[in-house]
């Protein structure tokens, strides 16, 4: 295996199921002077864009009557 000139590399895929590392998974790496290692981070997950958007229209759901209909005719400028 080699490191990309852009200093990547790919795990396996046996090694990261094996280790709970599905996409988007947070690592870090540790280096003890002659082996690298790389483990899984368990930090809260961050929202995407799209989520946090979800997350507060959901908030607001009981003051939010629009149907979906009436939002796509919104976005696409028909009246």
């Amino acid at each position: 295996m080699r490191i990309t000139s852009k200093g990547q590399v790919t795990i396996p895929q046996q090694i990261r199921e094996a280790a709970g590392m599905l996409p988007n998974t947070e690592v870090d790496f540790d280096f003890d002077g002659e082996t690298v290692r790389i483990f899984r981070v368990d930090r809260p997950h961050r929202g995407t864009r799209g989520r946090d958007l979800v997350r507060h229209l959901q908030a607001f759901k009981t003051k939010f009557t629009m149907t979906t209909e009436e939002i796509m005719a919104l976005t696409r400028g028909e009246d």
